[in-house]
């Protein structure tokens, strides 16, 4: 049987391989980030950048992944996994093995210590996405106002040009 050690030293190397993923992302993104801001004389190639978007965008049928929404799954869905796993793993076993529920403090312990930081990463993990959806929201709530805005000239517009026609209409029959 596998020994508690071993399935924590796996455990660990997971979390440390997932810690080392993510900070890899974060760093690329930030680092884009900072030379976007470094190069302001770059404004063609921004261009380029934002017409690549923008085709992209055109080809899409749904919307882009955004860097938040890789790094929620990247963190949120295999901590918690891999958290609740491990709860689980110790319950299921605490419940076949008398040997375990000896030592079920340092169990409860150990997932409240992994528990701990888990939380704060998935809270922030959280509210960012949170705040990323809210600005979507908002987004798309500004683009629906000005369709409708649209609409409403075009046909304000159309109005108007009806509005003409028929009054020369009228001016020509009068002049008969």
């Amino acid at each position: 049987m596998i020994e508690w050690i071993d399935v924590l030293t796996i455990l660990g190397v997971v979390m440390a391989g997932l810690a080392i993923v993510v900070a890899f992302a974060v760093l690329v993104n930030f680092a884009r980030q900072a030379l976007r801001q470094v190069k302001p004389q770059a404004v063609k190639v921004v261009k380029k950048e934002i017409k690549k978007e923008k085709q992209q965008m055109s080809k899409e049928k749904g919307e882009g992944v955004t860097f938040n929404d890789i790094f929620m799954f990247m963190i949120a869905v295999p901590l918690v996994l891999l958290w609740v796993g491990f709860a689980g793993f110790v319950i299921h076993s605490g419940l076949n093995d008398a040997a375990v529920l000896e030592q079920i403090e340092g169990y409860t312990t150990l997932i409240a210590i992994l528990g701990g930081p888990a939380l704060l990463i998935i809270k922030d993990a959280l509210d960012v996405w949170k705040q990323e959806q809210a600005e979507k929201t908002a987004f798309y709530k500004v683009k629906a106002q000005a369709v409708i805005d649209y609409n409403d000239a075009a046909q304000k517009q159309h109005q108007m040009i009806e509005s003409k026609a028929q009054e020369q209409e009228h001016k020509m029959e009068m002049k008969k």
